[in-house]
């Protein structure tokens, strides 16, 4: 019962099984369904003849090419409307408020009940349009005929006010000779329910459940005596299917709660060692059980981006030229670009503070701002007549190593007004919510090297930086929730501040270090994708994949030796496991 659609299926289940006649056991004394439907016709013919029905048109027997399973003996295959006294589609009325008199519609058909808190009233003059018979009676069925997402669902009215009808997009079903419940039972089974919402989910048209369609629908009927213990015993299952799905949301909220804290010890700023050494092993220990649903893999994705910017993904190599004489040759860069009349002479960028750095960085990196690493807002210069990419918001990705795609124009046509960028530039959205969903991308692959495209980006050109570890950075949840009280402008147009953008704490590595924390993060990323396609596949072996991707992830910090694990041994499990998946 992990995945929280296991106790869906399992209601699906029972009443699969009740439909057949396999939940309670069959009782050769009970009259026969066959002599069920003879009283039903008799009384049917009777309530005709005394004027308190209609007559209704004679239905064909069911063959036995129609019959979807077998079932047992004592029961019968028969139609809707040979066991109903009355079935009609509402009518639409008018509305008004303040005359207490309602109408359902199929808003108010929910599987859990009608919800009369949102029946609209109608006119006193409506009921001109509705016979007596109409109005709705206590155990009568109301069964949704319209509309994708609602179609098909049925309940059981209990105990209606006064005077209460249902409108066109509603049919009343009307069976008192029969166990009403049973009756919803089946055409909530995959039988009936299944088949219509599969129908409506197929179309783009409005699929409607029409009153002949309902008329002819097949119902497995089993005696009367039968029905009642059917009924009896899904109610029971049912029971236990609300407490276990109560159990399993209480379940997965402490997972989730759990995992998050998991994880976010393992990003805490600066703990000691023998802290975080205990944070480490707790994490391993317990992290393949803390993670069974694909929505918690992405506190994993996060915390991989926040040990990726601190250092903790790979090991430092001291023989990597360090942070501090990269920034030196940067700088020296950007004084040739300017003596060379391609860029303009920068302004200088105030240094940081240390009340302003984060925390402690590893051995050889530097703290610095991204203004410092390359060129914020660069402006393009190319021929009026170049094809170009054009790129606008919705072709930017919010996913770690999407590729954004782009749109060809002449360069003429979107030189003015647009954000400019060029191949290997990194793109931030600034506006909500864009900015939170984590749009960010490197541009490549662009027509003609260069291209421009919506005004809600801030651009950096980066100068002997990896422009793939800024990305890391600008996804980074620490970065986004930062920047988010920071946004400035009116409620749905807030924007992030190109200050925070240029200016904000960014922790620079060794070149070298950043290729390899980026090769480190797409190959983590890519056991991501394989956990979620596991967790959703319902696979076993999710938790095992999950232990191995923390312990992938980790596996370059420092962690006491009576916590260590055998990285080796977890890997090679996770190999045997996927070819026996194969």
């Amino acid at each position: 019962m992990q995945s929280p659609e296991s106790v869906q299926r399992l209601r699906r289940f029972i009443l699969d099984l009740a439909v057949r006649g396999k939940l309670v056991p069959q009782d050769p004394e009970d009259e026969p369904a066959a002599a069920l439907l003879k009283r039903i016709a008799k009384e049917k013919a009777r309530l005709v003849k005394a004027g308190e029905i209609r007559r209704t048109v004679a239905l064909e027997d069911v063959t036995e090419d129609e019959e979807i399973f077998v079932i047992p003996e004592g029961w019968c295959w028969t139609r809707l409307g040979n066991i109903v006294t009355y079935m009609q589609r509402g009518k639409s009325p008018k509305y008004a408020t303040g005359t207490g008199l309602s109408v359902i519609s199929q808003k108010c058909v929910r599987w859990n009940g009608l919800d009369l808190s949102v029946a609209k009233e109608i006119e006193a003059t409506s009921l001109k349009n509705y016979e007596a018979y109409r109005f709705l009676r206590d155990e009568d069925l109301l069964w949704n005929s319209t509309g994708t997402g609602t179609i098909g669902r049925v309940v059981r009215v209990v105990r209606p006010p006064a005077k209460l009808v249902c409108d066109s997009h509603v049919t009343l079903v009307r069976c008192p000779h029969v166990v009403q419940e049973y009756i919803r039972t089946w055409l909530r089974s995959d039988h009936v329910y299944g088949v219509i919402e599969d129908r409506a989910a197929g179309s783009t048209k409005q699929v409607e459940l029409t009153t002949g369609l309902a008329q002819n629908w097949l119902v497995p009927l089993p005696p009367l005596p039968e029905q009642h213990r059917i009924v009896a015993k899904v109610d029971e299952l049912m029971g236990l299917c609300d407490r276990l799905e109560a159990e399993q949301t209480e379940r997965e909220t402490t997972r989730t709660r759990l995992t998050a804290a998991s994880l976010t010890r393992l990003t805490a700023p600066d703990p000691d060692e023998a802290t975080f050494q205990e944070h480490v092993a707790f994490a391993l220990d317990n992290f393949a059980s803390l993670t069974a649903r694909p929505e918690q893999v992405k506190a994993l994705r996060r915390t991989i981006l926040n040990l990726a910017v601190r250092g903790k993904l790979v090991p430092q190599d001291p023989e990597d030229e360090p942070a501090a004489e990269l920034l030196k040759r940067i700088a020296k860069e950007k004084t040739r670009l300017v003596k060379a009349g391609k860029i303009r002479k920068q302004k200088a960028i105030p240094p940081l503070t240390e009340d302003e750095l984060p925390s402690a960085l590893p051995t050889n990196w530097q703290w610095t701002q991204i203004a410092e690493i390359g060129l914020v807002s660069p402006r393009n210069e190319a021929a009026d007549d170049l094809p170009a990419s054009f790129i606008p918001m919705p072709m930017i990705p919010a996913d770690y190593g999407a590729a954004c795609s782009h749109e060809v124009r002449q360069w003429g046509d979107i030189k003015k007004g647009y954000t400019h960028f060029a191949e290997g530039d990194v793109g931030l959205a600034k506006i909500t919510p864009c900015f939170q969903n984590g749009k960010s991308v490197v541009f490549r692959n662009l027509t003609g090297g260069l291209g421009s495209g919506t005004t809600e980006l801030h651009i950096v050109r980066p100068l002997f930086v990896e422009p793939d570890f800024i990305i890391l950075f600008l996804k980074c949840p620490d970065f986004i929730e930062t920047g988010i009280p920071k946004m400035t402008g009116t409620a749905g147009q807030k924007r992030v501040p190109a200050g925070y953008f240029a200016h904000s704490p960014f922790p620079l590595p060794p070149l070298a270090e950043q290729r390899r924390i980026v090769a480190k993060v797409d190959e983590l990323m890519g056991l991501c994708d394989r956990l979620e396609g596991s967790l959703e596949a319902g696979n076993d072996g999710g938790g095992l994949l999950a232990e191995t991707l923390l312990c992938e992830a980790i596996s370059n910090m420092e962690v006491a030796p009576d916590g260590a694990l055998d990285k080796n041994g977890l890997k090679n499990a996770v190999q045997t496991h996927e070819l026996e998946a194969i």
